[in-house]
């Protein structure tokens, strides 16, 4: 009878893949040691392995530059950084070391963008572009950075309002994109996004708006699916929409060239995860690419905006498991040492699923469980679709400690979770540690921030 931990991992799951592996009975995360890890910073604890965001860009690229070359396709790809995914300095830092755009999504964004400048990250060569709804204050940043020479900035219509503000503030001629409010799946509450203009709408409003613009050239039309990219009749019917305006909206605007297809890429949730990213680059590629000649127009560029895609596998949030609350004949409750609602917001707003895998003890015996964590919220707790609905972690221990880590959670989980701010039941921020190689390919470990204090929490409450 197969009753350890390590065999139960071998009988349902891939393993080990390319992130994982075990070692002395203990998970190694890209060859990270984890218990290593938590030996010297303890837990809670959050982890960043910044090569994960190098080599997911470069994943990417490689596969568009092969359907490109598989499919001849004539025009250019451009990988841009969906920064709201993830906002931190070592995440921008990272992904720029690999000739990429940004898209931004605020008018903070736009300070990032010029504080990157100030640090010499980025020239005013950079690409930004600027999507969401666009406040005044967000509108005059836009302005005032193309009006110093940010050349390369493409502010993407969401509304007719913003073309107006644009002209009045930059003083110079400046790209645009428009945005296409596409239609979401039928088990939305909603039919139409709320983000850009309709379908039916962006002909006109390009022949009576921009067509005579003395300073605005269209240079892009932007498409996203909240749902992502999927083989499914729903996104390629989307896409084909898409298409259609770009084929008219070029027979009357040759200065269109740009076709942005948003984000969407997923990330590995589990270990039986299948995508085939190759196959969809190659089919999206090709399909562009046929449409185009049969409507007799040029294809155009292409960009993508991917951010979970890009952050998220570099992320980990480690855990102890401090005790076990047996609540009836078939519950029992393993209690972190912190709190799913607010490190791992995710688990509990959209009941998202991570990889849950335990840091060490793989060659104990294993039992059902439930995790919780420590506020006093009935939601705080974690349902994982690991093992068939259910999660089997080695046996609790009262002398034997047991740690586990829940992985690719680097995508919107701090600031969802209000990164440094009070949290529910005033749970602290856990300690931050990023992990780095050196050109030697030893592994560097830096702390990004300390663990919050109460000190900090009554500060921010008003008691100091």
């Amino acid at each position: 009878m197969k009753i350890k931990y390590s065999e139960l991992i071998d009988q349902t799951l891939y393993f080990p893949t390319e992130e994982f592996n075990v070692s002395e009975n203990n998970l190694l995360f890209h060859d990270v040691p984890l218990m290593d890890v938590v030996e010297q910073f303890g837990t809670p604890l959050k982890i960043s392995y910044l090569p994960r965001i190098s080599q997911n860009i470069q994943k990417a690229k490689s596969w568009f530059k092969e359907a490109f070359e598989k499919t001849e396709y004539r025009k250019n790809y451009t990988y841009c950084y969906c920064t709201k995914s993830s906002h931190f300095n070592f995440v921008l830092e990272e992904a720029l070391k690999n000739d990429i755009s940004i898209e931004t999504s605020s008018a903070y964004d736009m300070d990032i963008v010029k504080s990157l400048y100030e640090k010499e990250k980025v020239d005013k060569n950079i690409e930004v572009i600027c999507n969401g709804f666009k406040t005044d204050d967000y509108l005059a940043k836009i302005s005032d950075m193309i009006n110093s020479g940010f050349e390369n900035i493409t502010p993407i219509l969401d509304n007719y309002r913003e073309l107006d503000k644009l002209t009045e503030s930059i003083d110079s001629t400046f790209n645009i994109g428009i945005r296409i409010a596409s239609e979401e799946e039928p088990k939305f509450e909603f039919y139409t996004s709320r983000l850009g203009i309709g379908y039916k709408d962006i002909i006109p409003y390009y022949s009576q708006k921009i067509a005579e613009h003395p300073n605005a050239r269209l240079k892009m039309l932007h498409f996203f699916i909240n749902t992502g990219i999927k083989d499914t009749s729903y996104y390629w019917n989307e896409l084909y929409k898409c298409l259609r305006v770009y084929a008219r909206l070029k027979k009357i605007a040759p200065e269109v060239d740009s076709l942005n297809i948003g984000g969407g890429f997923p990330i590995k949730t589990s270990l039986n995860f299948d995508y085939d990213y190759q196959y969809m680059v190659e089919e999206i590629v090709s399909q562009i690419k046929k449409f185009c000649e049969e409507e007799g127009v040029e294809e155009p560029n292409i960009y993508t905006e991917f951010g979970s895609f890009t952050v998220g596998e570099s992320g980990a949030n480690l855990y102890k498991i401090i005790s076990q609350k047996r609540q009836n004949d078939r519950e029992k409750w393993n209690m972190i040492d912190s709190s799913f609602m607010t490190t791992l917001p995710d688990t509990w707003a959209i009941s998202r699923h991570f990889i849950m895998l335990p840091l060490n003890r793989w060659e104990d015996t294993y039992e059902r469980v439930f995790l919780g964590g420590l506020t006093c919220d009935s939601d705080d707790y974690y349902n994982s679709e690991q093992h068939t609905n259910a999660i089997y972690l080695p046996v609790f221990s009262d002398t034997k400690p047991l740690y586990i880590g829940f992985f690719h959670t680097g995508a919107y989980q701090e600031t969802i979770g209000g990164y440094g701010g009070v949290h529910h039941c005033l749970m602290p921020q856990p300690r931050h540690v990023l992990i780095q190689k050196d050109e030697n390919g030893e592994l560097q470990y830096e702390i990004f921030r300390e663990k919050q204090e109460p000190e900090d929490v009554l500060k921010l409450l008003g008691y100091k």
